[in-house]
């Protein structure tokens, strides 16, 4: 088996795994890192949403072998330090959180919605297909509006 080295949440990591192991369980199994969470393991319910290079991607369908050289970025790496990034704020804010296991997925892709267009209308959220059971979608439309205000 290969080695793959890149960055994962500013660290640099060096793994070895098939080329075509989903970088979910590189992250997970491989790396300890918990907050992309498995869902459908096909891309649909975006679960596991995290950033390479700063764009969305789905770590359950993105093999690791596209990974090397890259920055990936998770939920646990979207703060700085002890600042929470603007998103997870307008989250606490909007008290959007039931059981949690989507918020992860969604978080990232809100942030980096919010990365790439800086005024967003209902249109540009609906686009977040992250999919949410317990149904908060009125609270995270409010905190991605309410942190768009703030970015």
């Amino acid at each position: 088996m290969p080695d793959y080295t890149f960055v994962v949440n500013g660290k640099p990591v060096t793994v070895n795994a098939p080329g075509e192991l989903a970088l979910l369980w590189v992250l997970r199994d491989k790396l300890g890192v918990r907050g992309p969470k498995f869902g459908c393991g096909i891309g649909v319910c975006r679960a596991c949403t995290s950033h390479l290079n700063g764009a969305e991607i789905q770590p359950c369908v993105t093999p690791v072998a596209e990974c090397a050289g890259q920055e990936v970025t998770t939920i646990e790496g979207l703060a700085s330090g002890d600042d929470l990034h603007p998103v997870q704020e307008a989250w606490l804010e909007q008290d959007v959180a039931q059981c949690g296991y989507c918020q992860p997925g969604q978080i990232m892709a809100a942030a980096a919605l919010l990365r790439t267009k800086k005024e967003i209308t209902d249109a540009d959220i609906d686009k977040i297909a992250n999919v949410c059971r317990c149904g908060t979608y009125f609270r995270i439309r409010q905190a991605i509006k309410s942190a768009a205000a703030r970015m």
